[in-house]
């Protein structure tokens, strides 16, 4: 229901970002409003956009079924007649990828990643108000809201596009039998296991020691090549997106979301030499547990589905071919530039104090 001059993984030319930009084929009709849940101050946010979606633009307004169960929606008899109309739905067990046209999310940016992970595949555009603790990917105010939304319906509106990571779990996979760069007949022998998980990651997968005292063993390839080994505590592969949550913690460089790259970034690695790097969008890793590793490993992916990795499981990452198209309050360069310095504070800097006469100075006398 919607297009965008999107920009493709893989493809080998420059785009201008200005030219992404959101246009609706047919005007949207189904909105998936998501909220915060467990925060009181969001009630009331929620009911007027709901009640200003639902009344004045005659929009379908779907909810997760636990929101609208909200013991303080139920009480509000002014709400009951809104309430009555919202859709709802259970994550897990309804699926609303193909009848969503927008999502709009309110709260933080735990609320992006959420919406993320509902849609497995193809992303409706997304626009995120900011009523969370940090809202680095929430551009949005909430106090404009209809002027907002309104624009927003109207089309025309600039896009991030933010890629994602197509991330499989192998289970039981062959052991290789040499401890060499490149794997038989150039290869992962991941193709004998099975996959047991298959999930769109927006920030980043991170691979840690989990419960263990013992350091993390894992080896690293990339297209079938044996790149590394990582001893440390883990290592975190993001998306640009994720490149300023876990893995700027960790130590990586922060890329804009319009770059087409992967990171990787080690956690606390038992090596001085051993700095984050950044790989071309495409490729595939492959992350397994070292031969002579100690202990198990813990994978987590968007910090939810944690589960164990043991020898003979591999970890699979690539680019996801299917973007997450986040709406921009102005643009893509200001917005991402705008969350630096509002949110992480970048380069903030008591400024330093201009010369009050340099004319007796003997410095510039030559």
């Amino acid at each position: 229901d919607f297009f965008t001059t999107a920009f493709i993984p893989g493809c080998w030319h420059i785009q201008d970002p200005a030219s992404q930009r959101l246009t609706w084929n047919k005007p949207p009709v189904n909105v998936l409003v998501i909220r915060k849940i467990r925060d009181e101050s969001l009630v009331e946010p929620f009911k007027e956009l709901c009640r200003f979606l639902v009344e004045e633009k005659q929009m379908m307004v779907y909810v997760e079924r636990r929101v609208a169960d909200d013991a303080t929606l139920s009480k509000d008899e002014a709400f009951g007649s809104i309430r009555n109309q919202l859709c709802t739905f259970r994550e897990g067990y309804d699926d609303i990828s193909d009848c969503i046209d927008l999502i709009i999310c309110l709260g933080g940016d735990g609320t992006l990643l959420y919406a993320s992970s509902l849609f497995q595949g193809s992303v409706p555009p997304v626009m995120a108000f900011h009523l969370g603790s940090l809202g680095f990917l929430t551009p949005f105010k909430f106090e404009s809201y209809k002027t907002e939304v309104a624009k927003v319906f109207e089309g025309n509106a600039a896009i991030t596009l933010r890629s994602r990571l197509k991330v499989k779990v192998v289970k039981d996979m062959l052991q290789r039998t040499e401890h060499n760069g490149l794997l038989p007949h150039g290869h992962t022998n991941s193709e004998a296991g099975k996959v047991t998980l298959q999930l769109q990651v927006l920030n980043e997968v991170v691979v840690d020691r989990g419960p263990s005292s013992y350091l993390s063993n894992v080896d690293l390839y990339l297209d079938g090549r044996l790149i590394t080994s990582v001893q440390g505590d883990g290592v975190i592969v993001s998306t640009p997106t994720g490149s300023t949550a876990y893995a700027a913690a960790a130590g990586a460089s922060m890329i804009h979301p319009n770059v087409p790259a992967i990171m990787v970034t080690p956690i606390c690695p038992h090596s001085l030499s051993f700095r984050p790097i950044v790989v071309p969008a495409g490729v595939e890793l492959m992350i397994t547990l070292s031969p002579d590793a100690r202990n198990t490993a813990w994978v987590s992916f968007d910090g939810r589905k944690r589960q164990e990795i043991q020898h003979g499981d591999c970890i699979k990452i690539t680019t996801s071919c299917y973007p997450v198209p986040s709406i921009c309050c102005h643009d893509l360069v200001y917005d991402w530039f705008e969350s630096l310095a509002q949110c992480l504070h970048w380069n903030v800097r008591k400024r330093q104090a201009r010369l009050a006469d340099i004319s007796d100075s003997s410095d510039t006398e030559n």
